[in-house]
């Protein structure tokens, strides 16, 4: 084929290609740009929006029943974990210990664990350890308690060990000469703490020698030295009865299941016949107090000082209030002690507040560890921050916050399963109802900043409080008189008034 019929045939295609294209696709749209909103002024980090209030939290109520020994059980169940927890307690503490013999209770639930029903004390605490359960006794002012915490596997034989240190406790005479000399020891070296110190002074200036709160839970070296076994032994048959005794039980457990632990393990545990003796409540101690108690401590690098009145009883309705209202003041690391003293201007790694929860009349006391060289500016801004809260009340952001973290603090405990169970059983030893928790936090919760300024201003008042001081008496005594202190009064580590001798 000739070139020029090549490209005939070629212009004979491009034609029939054109012809069998499809059409153009039509152009897109024209975008039209709208104008951006306007957002509102914002700083460099922007602001965030607002956080709903959470609900008011409502802990569980437990549900109460009495075993035919008389034995009564709180219990609340929770299946989400295989864990259980348990803490017995019974109102009698160290404020019935007898007279010259303070640290008694103490002593006697110290001794609980050295060995009871068929094992000797290290027999005991493999068996426990084997089963990774913890059990631990102890004491406080106005209680007596044994607690228990095991998975749910090993609940039967934990419960079991745990019964026997309850009910069967051997209080051999070798482990008393161990755990004795054990305590003595540890009463010697409290004296060498400073904070320590200041906890027992103070208990001893507020409520004095006679007084069933005046002398420390675990005792002195003085009336230690004066406890034996057979003391030991006769403040337990009188303690320890199951008529007054209360279980507290959170976790992975029934009410059918723990009647048959209780019943094979502590069925034979009976009350005597005679009728129990009431919980011991102690009255108001009454004034006037030293103004100053100075504890020396020669060449010490820094001064503990504790501003201390007395407060009320735990089982006060307004006790829960109070404590929020301490949050404000000392409770937090926000607080206004800790931002003052700390914070503002350098005196202290740390100042805080407390509230005693006991059955009578307790305490307020306001302490900071303080730079010995800074200690006079630090007690005036102590005692300066304490009689403006209580004189001016709480601010609304504080009211706020002190909500939230009672709050929050009320949803740590008792999410918990130790925690709830010890909670619960000092409620019980403190004669308080099982509902009481719920009732307690629907007035904390509801409690306006009013309210919680008035009780403020009754119970943290520094008018007439004592000024305890740990520290060098030789660096602390001009500082103290600067500042109006001047009839400085001296006592010993254990609270024991000194009479200084004349030069």
């Amino acid at each position: 084929m000739t070139p020029r019929g090549v490209a005939s045939l070629l212009l004979v295609g491009a034609l029939a290609s054109c012809a069998e294209a499809p059409p153009p696709a039509p152009a897109p749209p024209t975008t039209v740009l709208l104008p951006a909103p306007v957002a509102p002024a914002l700083d460099a980090l922007g602001t965030a929006p607002p956080a709903p209030a959470p609900p008011a939290y409502s802990p569980p109520v437990p549900e109460v029943f009495t075993t035919k020994t008389g034995l009564t059980v709180w219990l609340i169940e929770r299946h989400a974990l295989p864990y259980v927890a348990m803490t017995l307690s019974l109102p009698t503490g160290s404020a019935s210990d007898p007279k010259g013999k303070g640290g008694l209770a103490f002593a006697t639930a110290d001794m609980l664990d050295e060995g009871a029903g068929s094992r000797g004390a290290i027999d005991l605490s493999r068996a426990i350890d084997a089963l990774g359960a913890s059990l631990v006794t102890g004491a406080t002012s106005d209680a007596s308690t044994v607690s228990l915490s095991v998975l749910k596997k090993n609940l039967a034989p934990a419960f079991a060990l745990f019964a026997d240190v309850v009910a069967r406790p051997r209080f051999d005479a070798a482990e008393w000469k161990r755990v004795h000399e054990l305590e003595m020891n540890d009463l010697i070296e409290r004296a060498a703490d400073p904070e320590e110190v200041e906890r027992v002074v103070t208990r001893a200036v507020l409520f004095g020698p006679e007084h069933p709160y005046g002398h420390p839970v675990d005792g002195t070296v003085t009336s230690s030295k004066a406890i034996g076994l057979d003391d030991v032994a006769r403040f337990y048959r009188g303690a320890f009865r199951p008529d007054r005794a209360v279980l507290a039980v959170v976790g992975d457990t029934t009410k059918a299941e723990l009647a048959t632990l209780l019943e094979a393990s502590l069925g034979t545990w009976k009350a005597p016949g005679t009728p129990p003796s009431p919980p011991v409540a102690p009255l108001a101690p009454k004034g006037p107090w030293p103004k100053v108690v100075l504890v020396d401590r020669p060449d010490a690098p820094q001064a503990v000082i504790a501003l201390a009145r007395p407060g009320l009883a735990g089982v006060d309705p307004d006790a829960p209030l109070l404590g929020r209202a301490n949050l404000a003041l000392g409770g937090l690391f926000t607080s206004r002690l800790n931002q003052d003293l700390r914070e503002e201007h350098g005196y202290t790694y740390g100042a805080s507040s407390r509230v005693s929860t006991t059955r009578g009349v307790g305490s307020f006391v306001a302490s900071a560890s303080v730079f010995t060289e800074k200690a006079g500016d630090a007690i005036r801004a102590l005692v300066s921050d304490v009689a403006d809260y209580s004189k001016g009340g709480m601010t609304d952001d504080e009211a706020d916050k002190t909500r939230r973290q009672w709050r929050a603090d009320l949803v740590e405990t008792f999410e918990a399963y130790d925690h709830a169970a010890e909670h619960l059983a000092f409620d019980a030893a403190l004669g308080l109802p099982a509902d009481h928790e719920r009732t307690a936090a629907l007035a904390a919760e509801g409690a306006t900043r009013d309210a919680l300024s008035k009780l403020a201003a009754r119970y943290f008042d520094p008018s007439g409080a004592a000024l305890v001081v740990v520290g060098p008496r030789a660096k602390l005594e001009e500082p103290l008189r600067a500042i109006g202190y001047d009839a400085i009064e001296a006592r010993d580590p254990e609270g024991k008034v000194l009479v200084r001798k004349a030069p």
